[in-house]
C-alpha cells in the first residue's frame, strides 16, 4: 500500500503503542544475550506526566531501544511509588469534599480506601508514559506496596535494626503541623517572607556585668516565641567583649529560667552582638550547640504540641498565659510571638529598631528565608521527638569507596566533590513518619518500654514472650526507606529469583541530579549493604528543564510545560528529539518551541524522503551488509554510514546524548536527504519515475534502513512505520531489529570526489545568492586543468546540481567575475553580461554600509556596562543575537563585493 502523502503523528503513535506492547516487543525472550538492566525512577502513584519526566523518560528509553538493538536482554523496569503523604493528602481531600475526615475511620478502613482510590484514579501516569514511546516491562510493572515489596523492606528495617543499622532515638526533625508528621529535606521548601528581627536584654543573673558595665547581654532573633524554651546564650570563645562572662548565668525574663553563657564557635562576632539565644529543641544549629554544651536530647525543652501550639516544659516555668497559643498569629489572633514581644516590651528588655528617619519600632523589617512544607503549606517547625533513625554515616561509607574506585561512574564527574561532600558529612536519616498509608514500622512496644522489632507480630510476641501485653507502633516509613531497595526488590529479592541474578547489579541509573541524595545515594546504600555489590555502574544526572527564558518551572510563575500538550502539538518523535539533542552533559535545558517545531520538521522530512524512494522503486533492503557499490557517490554513502554508526557508538557509550542525536540527524538531513537523494536523482523531469539504476536502488534503500535504525532509539513512532510501510517485514519489526556494523571502511577516493562536489555546490549556491542571481541561473565555469578528471567523472552531477551551462578549462576571460576556491582550487565564473556589474557593487555597497552601522551601534550598547546591567536579560540576549547576525551580513556582503573583483 502506497504511503500516506502527509506525516500524522498521532495516528502512527497510537497504533504502534499498543503494537509493540500487545506482542511483547518491549521484552523479548532473549535468555542468551547479555543482560541489561535499568529501572525507572518510580513516579508517585498520585502523579502525572510533567516536563522532567519527559526528559528523564526519554533518556532512558534511547538506551534501553539501543541495547535491544544490539541483541541484548534489556530490561527497563517500570513501577510507581505509594508516595505516603501525597496519596494521603489526596484521599483525605476527598472525604472533607464529602464533610467528612480519616479520623471518623479505623486505620484498617481507611488504607481500604486508599487501595479503592489507587484501582479508580491512581497511576495515570503508566499511560502518559506509553504516550511518551517508554519501552517499558508492564507485564512487571511494580508497586512499593505490592506484597513482595512490603515484604523486602520489613526484612531490610529488621536486619538493620538487629545490625544496630537503625534505632530510635529523640532529635529535631521537619515538622509539619498541617499535616501532623516529620517529613524530609525534599519536602521542604525555602520561601521569602516579610518578617522581622527583634532585638532583646537578657540580663545576667548575679549582678555580673559585662565589661563595658552592662548588666545585660543584647540577643536578636526571627522566632522571639522560641525564648519560652531557651537553655543557653552562646558566644565566640575568641570575641574579647564576652570573656569575662563566660560560664555565668543569664536570667531569663518571661520564664525566670536560669542557664548559662556558653562558648561556641556558631557564635559569629561579627553577626549582630555576637550573642546568640539558644533553643535546642526547636532549631538545628541550637540542637547540635546544646549537644556541645553537654545537653542530652531528652533533657532539651520541648514548647510545642504537633500543631505547634505552646505546652509546658518539663521545668514548668512557663507562665500560663502562654498555654494553648499558637506559636504566632493565625486566622487573625495573635499567638505567643506576640504575647512574648508585648510582654518583653512592657517589662523593658525589647530594644526598639531604630529606621533612617529616626522612627522607633518594635522589629527590623527582614526578609527572612522561611522552611515550609510543600504538601502542606505552613511553616515547618524544628521539634524534639522519638523517631527511628538509620546509621547513614556507616552505610555511606560502601558507596564512597564504590565510587573512588570506579566500580560507581558518576556522570558527569563534576558531580563526585557534591557526592563526597553530602556523604562524608551525612546525618542520621529519619526514617519514621506520622501517617497511615504506608509501610508501618514493624516494631512492637511492651508497657514497661521494651522494643520488639520483628518481621511478624507472632515473631515479636515469642521473643517478648507469653503474656507479654504488645502495641505495635503507629508510624510509618518514609517513602524514600522502600524507594531505596528499587533495584533488587523490584526483581523479586529477598527471594533469590532469576531476575536476581540476572539484572543486579543494573548497568545505569538515570536520574535529576536533585535526588542525588535523597534516592541515587540511598539506593547505592541499600544495595551494597544487602547485595554486596553496587545497585549500578553508572550514575547519569541529567539537569533541569527550563523556561525559555532560563527560569525555573513552577505553577506560581504559570510556566509550567505540559509535555502531553507537546505531544499532541508537535508528536512524541519530535519532543523525544528534542530532549535527547538538548541534553548536554552538566547543563539545563530551556524550552525552545521553534527547536520542537525544528525538529517535528524534520520527521516531516525524513517521511518524505521515504516517499521519494517509495515512488522511485527504492525498498526495504534484504541485506543486513551494505550493498556491493562501484559508483563514487554509492560508495561515499556507504562510507559515510559506516563513520555516523562509529560516531553514534562513541557518543552513547559516553552519555552524550546530544552527540549522539545531532549526529544521526545531520547524517540523515544532510548527507542523505539534502545531498545523497539529489545525486541519485534521474537526470531530468522527462525520465519516467523509477529510472534509477539497480546498484543505487540496492544502495539508497539500505542506506534509508541504516538511518531508521539508528533514528529508532530517539524518534521510535516514525521509524517504525517507514520501516514496516517500505517492506514486507511484519515478523521483522525495526524494535528488535539489528543496530548497524558496517565492515566497510570509508571510500577515500569516493569521499575525497563527493565532499569535494558538495562544497563547490556550496560556493556557487552562496555566489548566486550573494549576487541577487536566481538559483536555477545557469553559468559557466572556468576549471583549472588538474581537476579534469574529477568533473569528468561527476559530470552529470555537476549538470544537475551545480547548474553549470558550460566547463572550461581555458583560462577565464578578462572582466568581472566571482572567484571561488574549493579545496585550494579556483574555480572562476565570469559575471560580465551575467549581471550589472556597477549597480550590483552600488547596491551591495549601500547594503553592506547599512549593515555595518547597525553592527556597530548594537556593539556600542553592548559594550555599555549601563545596559548589559540594567536591561532584562532576554533584551541583552537579544541585543547579542542581533549583532551576531549583522556582523555576518556584513561579512557576506564584504565577500560579495570581493568577488566582483
Amino acid at each position: 500500500m502506497p504511503m500516506e502523502k502527509t506525516f500524522d503523528p498521532a495516528a502512527i503513535e497510537a497504533k504502534w503503542a499498543h503494537e509493540w506492547e500487545s506482542r511483547g516487543l518491549f521484552r523479548p525472550a532473549r535468555p542468551d544475550a547479555t543482560p541489561y538492566t535499568i529501572v525507572n525512577p518510580p513516579p508517585n502513584v498520585t502523579g502525572a506526566l510533567h516536563i522532567g519526566h519527559a526528559l528523564d523518560n526519554t533518556l532512558q528509553d534511547v538506551l534501553v531501544r539501543y541495547e535491544r538493538l544490539r541483541g541484548k536482554d534489556a530490561l527497563w523496569v517500570v513501577g510507581m511509588d505509594h508516595a505516603g503523604i501525597a496519596t494521603q493528602m489526596v484521599v483525605e481531600r476527598q472525604l472533607e469534599a464529602r464533610q467528612d475526615k480519616r479520623t471518623n475511620y479505623s486505620r484498617e478502613d481507611f488504607i481500604d480506601k486508599v487501595w479503592q482510590w489507587k484501582a479508580e484514579s491512581g497511576g495515570q501516569i503508566t499511560g502518559q508514559l506509553r504516550r511518551l514511546g517508554c519501552s517499558m516491562d508492564w507485564n512487571r510493572e511494580q508497586f512499593t506496596m505490592d506484597p513482595h515489596f512490603t515484604a523486602a523492606v520489613v526484612k531490610v528495617f529488621v536486619d538493620l535494626h538487629k545490625k544496630g543499622l537503625i534505632y530510635r532515638d529523640k532529635r529535631l526533625v521537619n515538622w509539619d503541623p498541617k499535616l501532623k508528621t516529620a517529613i524530609s529535606d525534599l519536602e521542604v521548601e525555602t520561601h521569602e517572607i516579610q518578617g522581622g528581627f527583634w532585638h532583646f536584654k537578657y540580663p545576667l543573673a548575679d549582678g555580673v556585668t559585662l565589661d563595658d558595665g552592662r548588666d545585660y547581654i543584647e540577643v536578636a532573633t526571627t522566632r522571639p516565641e522560641t525564648m519560652l524554651a531557651d537553655m543557653a546564650v552562646a558566644v565566640h570563645p575568641d570575641d574579647a567583649r564576652y570573656q569575662s562572662v563566660i560560664g555565668k548565668d543569664i536570667l531569663q525574663p518571661i520564664t525566670g529560667r536560669r542557664f548559662k553563657i556558653v562558648a561556641d564557635e556558631h557564635a559569629d562576632p561579627e553577626l549582630g552582638s555576637g550573642a546568640v539565644k539558644i533553643t535546642p529543641g526547636h532549631d538545628f544549629n541550637d540542637f547540635d550547640v546544646g549537644k556541645r554544651a553537654g545537653f542530652k536530647p531528652g533533657e532539651m525543652l520541648n514548647m510545642l504540641d504537633g500543631d505547634a501550639n505552646v505546652i509546658q516544659t518539663t521545668d514548668g516555668l512557663i507562665p500560663a498565659e502562654y498555654l494553648g497559643l499558637h506559636r504566632f498569629k493565625r486566622d487573625g489572633k495573635d499567638g505567643a510571638r506576640e504575647l512574648v514581644v508585648a510582654r518583653m516590651k512592657e517589662g523593658g528588655f525589647l530594644i526598639a529598631y531604630v529606621d533612617k528617619d529616626g522612627a522607633e519600632h518594635d522589629a527590623e523589617p527582614r526578609t527572612i528565608q522561611t522552611p515550609f512544607g510543600d504538601r502542606g503549606g505552613v511553616v515547618i517547625e524544628p521539634w524534639l521527638t522519638d523517631q527511628w533513625y538509620v546509621d547513614a554515616e556507616t552505610l555511606a561509607q560502601p558507596p564512597m569507596a564504590a565510587v573512588r574506585d570506579g566500580r560507581i561512574n558518576i556522570v558527569p564527574k563534576t558531580w563526585e566533590k557534591t557526592f563526597f561532600n553530602w556523604m562524608e558529612n551525612i546525618q542520621p536519616w529519619c526514617v519514621s513518619r506520622q501517617l497511615w498509608w504506608g509501610h508501618r514500622i514493624p516494631a512492637w512496644y511492651a508497657d514497661d518500654g521494651r522494643i520488639f522489632v520483628a518481621e511478624t507480630e507472632e515473631e515479636a510476641q515469642a521473643e517478648a514472650g507469653a503474656g507479654v501485653a504488645l502495641t505495635r507502633d503507629e508510624d510509618v516509613l518514609d517513602t524514600w526507606f522502600s524507594s531505596a531497595l528499587w533495584p533488587f526488590a523490584t526483581l523479586g529479592w529477598p527471594e533469590d529469583t532469576d531476575l536476581v541474578k540476572r539484572h543486579y547489579p543494573n548497568d545505569v541509573l538515570i536520574s535529576g541530579f536533585d535526588i542525588l541524595f535523597f534516592w541515587d545515594a540511598r539506593m547505592a546504600m541499600q544495595g551494597m549493604e544487602f547485595m554486596g555489590d553496587v545497585p549500578w555502574k553508572t550514575l547519569y544526572l541529567h539537569g533541569l528543564v527550563r523556561a525559555p527564558d532560563g527560569a525555573k518551572m513552577s505553577k506560581s510563575k504559570g510556566n509550567v510545560v505540559d509535555p502531553l500538550g507537546l505531544i499532541d502539538q508537535y508528536g512524541a518523535d519530535a519532543l523525544r528529539f528534542f530532549m535527547a539533542a538538548m541534553e548536554s552533559q552538566g547543563r539545563d535545558i530551556k524550552m525552545d518551541d521553534a527547536r520542537l517545531a525544528g525538529y517535528r520538521n524534520f520527521a516531516t522530512k525524513l517521511w518524505n524522503a521515504a516517499r521519494f524512494c517509495e515512488a522511485n522503486g527504492i525498498s526495504a533492503s534484504t541485506s543486513f551488509e551494505a550493498p556491493a557499490a562501484t559508483l563514487p557517490v554509492n560508495r561515499w554513502i556507504i562510507g559515510e554510514v559506516a563513520a555516523t554508526v562509529a560516531a553514534m557508538d562513541k557518543s552513547l557509550a559516553d552519555y552524550r546524548f546530544d552527540e549522539a542525536a545531532n549526529t544521526i540527524y545531520s547524517f540523515a538531513w544532510d548527507r542523505f536527504c539534502d545531498w545523497y537523494l539529489e545525486l541519485i536523482k534521474p537526470a531530468s523531469s522527462e525520465v519516467e519515475r523509477g529510472a534509477i539504476d539497480d546498484e543505487t536502488k540496492a544502495v539508497a534503500g539500505w542506506v534509508l534502513d541504516q538511518i531508521l535504525v539508528m533514528l529508532h532509539p530517539f524518534m521510535p513512532f516514525i521509524t517504525e512505520e517507514l520501516w514496516t510501510g517500505l517492506g514486507d517485514r511484519a515478523d521483522y519489526p525495526l524494535i528488535t531489529a539489528k543496530w548497524p556494523a558496517p565492515d566497510v571502511a570509508r571510500d577515500a577516493e569516493a569521499s575525497a570526489d563527493i565532499d569535494w562536489l558538495i562544497k563547490l555546490v556550496g560556493e556557487l549556491r552562496t555566489a548566486k545568492a550573494e549576487l541577487g542571481l536566481p538559483p536555477g541561473a545557469r553559468l559557466t565555469a572556468h576549471f583549472p586543468p588538474s581537476l579534469r578528471t574529477r568533473t569528468d567523472k561527476l559530470a552529470a552531477q555537476l549538470d544537475r546540481l551545480a547548474r553549470l551551462e558550460a566547463v572550461s578549462f581555458d583560462p577565464a576571460p578578462a572582466g568581472a567575475s566571482a572567484q571561488l576556491v574549493v579545496e585550494g582550487e579556483t574555480i572562476t565564473v565570469p559575471l560580465e553580461g551575467v549581471i550589472d556589474i556597477a549597480a550590483e557593487r552600488d547596491r551591495l555597497t549601500k547594503a553592506l554600509a547599512a549593515a555595518t552601522k547597525e553592527r556597530d551601534g548594537l556593539a556600542g550598547r553592548l559594550n555599555n556596562p549601563s545596559f548589559v546591567e540594567r536591561a532584562k536579560p532576554e533584551a541583552v540576549e537579544k541585543a547579542r543575537a542581533d549583532h551576531a547576525a549583522k556582523d555576518a551580513e556584513a561579512d557576506r556582503l564584504t565577500a560579495a563585493l570581493a568577488r566582483l573583483g
